[in-house]
């Protein structure tokens, strides 16, 4: 049985009291202890978030890190930082990053073996543009996405990474997948690393949805089989929505 996973990425938001505001906020309810709960925050937060989430339960994560230990990278964070703040997660290969930063599939990877090695669970993203889609091209681009990000990559570390569909065109559009396309695209995911690896190894993996979730739509992506959770974007940033979709 796979524990379901939603994780909120606040992407660029939130000053460091702002942080501890919203997670002040989160911390008031009780949340469904059915699904574990991740906070992705800005880098400047992390520390101070790791501290304020201390016996709440939920999880931290990184939006990004670096594949190297540390050396002259200038303005990048390395897994040895985040793993003396005591991050348990990093999102790996985000659509915005692969856009405006010019991030490879081949970089994803470094990045995921360079995460696992450190013992930080990654959540690695995939999804194909509306060009792609309507092109009839989603399916082989997630395919290869997918492949690549885990080239290199033992089957015994699969239980420890997160991938999440994210069609790049519902990204803060409003405009979501509907349940069944999402269902049927994770479906292709797990698919893909069951015939990578073996039907007990696909099993294993966690894989979310992400593209204008929100309360309204959470509930009815959830029932479908093959979602085990979401990846949150500006719904994250509002306490009443994100409790509404954990809860869901």
């Amino acid at each position: 049985m796979r524990k379901p996973i939603i994780a909120g990425n606040w992407k660029m938001n939130k000053t460091i009291s702002e942080t501890l505001e919203l997670i002040e906020a989160l911390k008031a309810p009780k949340f469904d202890e059915g699904v574990e709960v991740v906070l992705a925050v800005p880098f400047t937060s992390l520390s101070e978030a790791k501290k304020a989430l201390e016996g709440t339960g939920i999880k931290l994560a990184a939006q990004n890190m670096h594949w190297e230990e540390q050396g002259a990278f200038t303005g990048e964070i390395s897994p040895l930082m985040l793993k003396e703040i005591g991050v348990d997660y990093c999102i790996i290969g985000h659509s915005e990053r692969r856009q405006y930063f010019n991030e490879s599939d081949e970089r994803v990877n470094k990045k995921v073996k360079s995460a696992l090695k450190h013992k930080i669970r990654p959540i690695v993203c995939v999804g194909e543009t509306l060009e792609e889609r309507e092109g009839g091209q989603a399916e082989k681009i997630v395919k290869e996405q997918v492949l690549k990000a885990l080239e290199g990559i033992d089957k015994g570390d699969i239980e420890e990474i997160v991938i999440a569909y994210e069609p790049i065109w519902a990204i803060g559009t409003g405009k979501t997948a509907s349940s069944d396309d999402a269902n049927n695209m994770c479906r292709l995911i797990r698919e893909v690393i069951g015939n990578k690896y073996d039907d007990t190894t696909k099993e294993k993996i966690r894989i979310q949805y992400g593209g204008s979730v929100k309360p309204s739509n959470i509930k009815e992506l959830m029932e479908k089989e093959e979602i085990d959770g979401a990846l949150v974007g500006g719904a994250s940033l509002v306490a009443e929505d994100f409790i509404k979709i954990v809860n869901y």
